[in-house]
């Protein structure tokens, strides 16, 4: 699959190393993350997926249109 590197650069800008976000629902997996858990995000590849490693200490990639996710904003952090 080809992404768009405009699209991927859109996702490098709006989730960039380091960033914290949320985990709305997953799509299809066989072993979802928790709905509602956070993580940080690790790196975005080539094709848009978006690395994270959750505080469960798992290591996944979440595809945007598949999986929803959001950035997490400082109020958010500080209010947990």
């Amino acid at each position: 699959m080809f992404a768009d590197r405009n699209r991927v650069q859109a996702l490098r800008e709006t989730f960039p190393v380091g960033c914290r976000i949320a985990l709305d629902r997953m799509g299809e997996d066989p072993r979802p993350v928790p709905s509602g858990i956070r993580g940080t995000v690790l790196h975005v590849d080539d094709i848009g997926t978006v690395h994270c490693r959750f505080e469960n200490g798992r290591l996944l990639g979440l595809v945007p249109g598949e999986d929803l996710f959001h950035r997490v904003r400082e109020r958010e952090i500080d209010e947990r």
